[in-house]
């Protein structure tokens, strides 16, 4: 049986510090994780190993340079990272980025997989994202509302190159259209091929920065692609495309 007299040790007090603190841990390995921060972070770990090593050997140079260095590193990362600094800290005050989740029907799906295969067929570009359990409208900017119920004819006319709204995203909440022509944040992962132009790096940002999926149609090929959970699913069917959406939304597709 477990023994929980430890627990009389902590005050209600202790409690909510500690889940502070581990909060706080979480929103500097995400910020870190959707920035350039973790390959600098490994650059820091392999220094910091040379330090301890110095420190143990009792190498009085070294130590003194390891010393000086993160007086001077912790200067230089805020100019580094001020770009994202200053993006991370505008969003704060708005509202929460957690939300209710909007279930996605499988109806929604098949409409958004036809349309997709449409505009694939007749190689139209189109990025769709599709909102889960986070609210992803303080990463997206320059949007025009929407509020309309998902259908296919919809989507494709959106997407069509002669209407003013075919140069952006269209973001689906539920069962609904609720923006079109939306600016997305891009990636900047290293691993995207670079044949993958400003749509694919959108597509792999909003999904770096959210748990949303979206869904992209190549212009010059018509190949569908689709992010989600920071990986790249290339060069899918119709087929391909409704069963992985199926799996990602918890629809059961027996």
């Amino acid at each position: 049986m477990v023994n929980f007299d430890f627990l009389r040790f902590f005050s209600f007090r202790d409690i909510i510090d500690i889940l502070s603190v581990s909060f706080f841990i979480y929103v500097v390995i995400h910020f870190l994780r959707i920035t350039k921060g973790f390959q600098i972070l490994k650059g820091l770990a392999f220094i910091g190993f040379f330090w301890v090593f110095a420190e143990l050997l009792g190498l009085r140079t070294l130590s003194w340079i390891f010393d000086k260095f993160w007086t001077v590193g912790l200067f230089s990362l805020v100019v580094i990272f001020q770009p994202e600094i200053r993006k991370a800290l505008s969003r704060l005050g708005q509202k929460t980025h957690v939300v209710s989740i909007r279930f996605v029907e499988e109806r929604v799906v098949e409409k958004i997989v036809r349309a997709c295969s449409f505009l694939s067929e007749r190689q139209i570009g189109a990025l769709i994202v599709i909102e889960r359990g986070q609210n992803i409208e303080g990463l997206i900017e320059g949007c025009v509302a929407i509020d309309s119920v998902v259908s296919v004819e919809l989507l494709i006319t959106i997407f069509d190159p002669l209407t003013p709204l075919h140069d952006g995203a269209v973001v689906i909440k539920g069962d609904r259209i609720a923006f079109a022509s939306c600016i997305l944040p891009l990636s900047k992962s290293p691993d995207l091929p670079k044949k993958y132009g400003t749509r694919h790096r959108a597509a792999l940002g909003i999904a770096e920065e959210s748990d949303a999926i979206a869904i992209v149609v190549s212009e010059e090929t018509g190949e569908i692609s689709v992010a989600v959970n920071e990986k790249f699913y290339r060069n899918l069917d119709p087929e391909g495309l409704k069963n992985l959406l199926f799996k990602e939304l918890g629809i059961n597709n027996a």
